[in-house]
């Protein structure tokens, strides 16, 4: 049974450097937070009490660990990073990763390596400039400014379509080593993506609500 379980969206906040437009996230949706190990010293400072934090905790301050204490959730593996520990215990319609873009590089990595494993988990991972997310099993139906950037890059083998781009994406093979996608744009209002494995759709921050709503009706 899931740690957290909403009927409202879920902000994930991990232990990256981030600044208050991070989380900046629509008030309405932005109601509940989880702490991800360090991400719990972010709440504290920003005034926030999570509904839990959940993780090895080897990385949470004393302070944030004795204030929060009612709500730790220490799972010690080391099979998984925090942001999968977190993941796999919250389930909520929509969850915003927030804290865990940024940093350091192989952090980074990890957590589009969860994000592509949990393909079908309604996940949008924000950071300062970008909002990005896993294309599930459904596909993405966007509304978009012509113009907007639309980045398209596989995790890993996979086959996409994607309708709507100044460069069109037709049954096209993709793979990080080989055929990417990384600065496309809008071409028309609506844009469609389609994939058959794990790719990840990036848009500019100011494009959250499209992604918002693209990935609440994908299914």
């Amino acid at each position: 049974m899931a740690i957290v379980h909403n009927s409202d969206p879920i902000v994930l906040v991990g232990g990256s450097q981030i600044g208050p437009q991070e989380l900046n996230i629509s008030p309405t949706a932005a109601k509940h937070f989880v702490g991800v190990d360090a991400g719990a010293d972010h709440l504290m400072a920003y005034g926030i009490d999570p509904l839990a934090v959940i993780g090895d905790l080897d990385s949470l301050s004393d302070a944030a660990r004795a204030k929060f204490a009612a709500v730790l959730h220490h799972i010690p593996e080391q099979d998984t990073v925090d942001f999968e520990k977190a993941l796999r215990n919250v389930e909520a319609p929509l969850i915003y990763a927030v804290g865990f873009a940024g940093g350091r590089l192989d952090h980074t990595l990890a957590v589009l390596h969860v994000m592509g494993r949990y393909a079908e988990r309604p996940v949008i991972l924000l950071s300062a400039d970008d909002a990005s997310v896993v294309v599930p099993r459904a596909g993405l139906s966007l509304t978009l400014p012509i113009g907007c950037r639309v980045s398209v890059m596989p995790l890993a083998d996979a086959r996409v379509d994607a309708s709507g781009l100044v460069w069109p994406i037709i049954d096209q093979e993709m793979h990080p080593m080989g055929f990417t996608s990384p600065s496309n744009a809008a071409a028309q209002a609506s844009v469609r993506i389609l994939a058959m494995g794990p790719v990840v759709v990036t848009l500019p921050r100011s494009a959250l609500p499209a992604l918002e709503t693209a990935v609440v009706h994908a299914g």
